[in-house]
């Protein structure tokens, strides 16, 4: 699928195209920008971005913050069974300051391999402007090779919609005939 440029937009499509556009900034040369996987696809893919030599931390089953170093990008960096680990993206996005970034599993991954997002769902906002990062999880029993150029996470660009908090004396009152939670509708 060809990625266009920003700079090849005609002039007079910018100012409408301006919120369909979010630019990334390349932290190295050589880092993958994000693509769609289908023509419909509702997120775009995140892929690792790691080189020869490069340091990528992780926590062990037990908590233990420690790293690695990337031997050969081309075959990758293990994440053992029950690490957790923060692949690089080498993406800074620059977000509008009225979109957050939510950045999901690939199911396939979750499914197949035992690859997950350890916090489920990751949120980078509007005013964090360093690179991405992707929280991987090895929740199979194997370890993993994670390499560069590798599709390990989904994201899709989410509009906020900031609220005001209001203390009320009065409970809410019942909306359905719903009662409880915690698999109250089923299971």
């Amino acid at each position: 699928m060809t990625t266009a440029k920003w700079a090849d937009v005609p002039t007079t499509a910018k100012e409408f195209l301006t919120n369909n556009w979010l630019k990334c900034y390349k932290t190295r040369e050589t880092s993958h920008m994000p693509e769609y996987g289908s023509e419909h696809a509702a997120c775009f893919d995140l892929k690792v971005s790691i080189q020869d030599g490069d340091t990528i931390v992780y926590w062990g089953p037990r908590n233990k913050q420690s790293s690695r170093r990337v031997k050969s990008h081309t075959t990758g960096i293990p994440l053992y069974a029950g690490e957790r680990m923060l692949v690089p993206t080498g993406i800074i996005f620059d977000l509008n300051v009225q979109q957050s970034l939510r950045i999901h599993p690939r199911s396939g991954m979750v499914l197949k391999k035992g690859i997950t997002i350890a916090n489920c769902e990751g949120v980078v906002d509007a005013d964090y402007v360093q690179e991405t990062f992707v929280m991987l999880s090895n929740i199979s029993d194997l370890a993993f090779d994670v390499v560069d150029g590798m599709r390990v996470a989904q994201a899709e660009i989410v509009m906020n919609y900031p609220v005001q908090f209001e203390v009320v004396t009065d409970i809410p009152l019942t909306k359905t005939d719903r009662d409880g939670g915690f698999g109250s509708t089923g299971t």
